[in-house]
């Protein structure tokens, strides 16, 4: 591709994501330009067009399409206790934290299609915190909520999830927290009673309660660092003094107008603890 091919396609990309955001209030502007091209490429390629600038009338005019392309864009990589290193830090580094208040609200944004919502309140259940506790599970796809909200999974992954489980300071037996049923497992109804599932876009919703935890593992590498710093600025804004923030392992605070205002607990995964005091 010439200089002049690149400079057309930035145009029509940029054009396209403008109309996007005008039409349907959704804004992939900031998005990271290497993740959103590719993404934007292959439905060029899905619907057999020729020019970028083909899908503006596509999308715009046709909103199944346009959910689609929400649905891709934020397809999650995620399992029930990925990362179970990552789960066991906060079992023993944040779950005696939470212990200390009468009344628990936990911020899952981005959570996908809820696998790791899920470990979370398997997690406060075994911990005796789930009953003080609400969880509010987030995200902009609304075909991903429904999933999570299902709480319904292939039941060929509870192997790889009981590992995951066991492996992350389970202390039960994985198999208590779901029923297989044909080839799915449902997850069981009392961990969805205190979790509360609803559709939030990080990069144009406010902050809607005050929070001891924000979870939000790999979603900023999806940004650039405008965005992300805006969004960073939107979790310390709902997180309590002392409270708790959690980001993906590939993800940092160093870059941002906020880092100065954390303190880590576990540098390795990435989390980190809201400062009391501010200097």
């Amino acid at each position: 591709m010439n200089e002049t091919e690149k400079k057309l396609e930035t145009i029509e990309i940029d054009t396209l994501l403008e109309a996007l955001h005008q039409h349907y209030g959704y804004d992939f502007r900031n998005y990271a330009k290497a993740s959103i091209t590719r993404r934007i490429k292959g439905l060029v390629t899905k619907y057999k067009l020729k020019f970028i600038s083909e899908l503006i009338p596509q999308l715009l005019h046709d909103r199944s399409k346009f959910k689609f392309f929400v649905y891709d864009l934020s397809i999650p990589v995620t399992e029930m206790f990925r990362d179970h290193q990552f789960f066991l830090s906060i079992r023993e580094n944040v779950i005696p934290y939470l212990k200390t208040y009468p009344y628990v609200k936990i911020w899952h944004a981005g959570c996908a299609t809820g696998e790791e919502v899920y470990s979370m309140a398997i997690m406060l259940e075994e911990e005796k915190l789930l009953k003080k506790s609400t969880v509010y599970a987030t995200d902009f796809n609304d075909l991903a909520l429904k999933k999570a909200k299902e709480g319904i999974y292939d039941l060929s992954n509870t192997k790889q999830y009981t590992r995951n489980y066991q492996k992350s300071g389970g202390i039960k037996s994985f198999g208590d927290y779901y029923y297989s049923k044909y080839e799915s497992m449902k997850i069981e109804n009392r961990l969805k009673k205190k979790l509360v599932f609803s559709n939030h876009n990080l990069t144009v919703d406010r902050v809607f309660s005050e929070v001891q935890l924000i979870m939000c593992r790999n979603v900023l590498i999806y940004f650039d660092k405008h965005l992300q710093n805006k969004v960073l600025e939107l979790f310390t804004e709902a997180l309590v003094p002392g409270g708790i923030l959690a980001i993906g392992s590939k993800e940092t605070l160093d870059f941002s107008s906020v880092s100065h205002l954390y303190e880590p607990i576990d540098k390795k995964w990435k989390i980190y603890k809201k400062k009391v005091r501010f200097k």
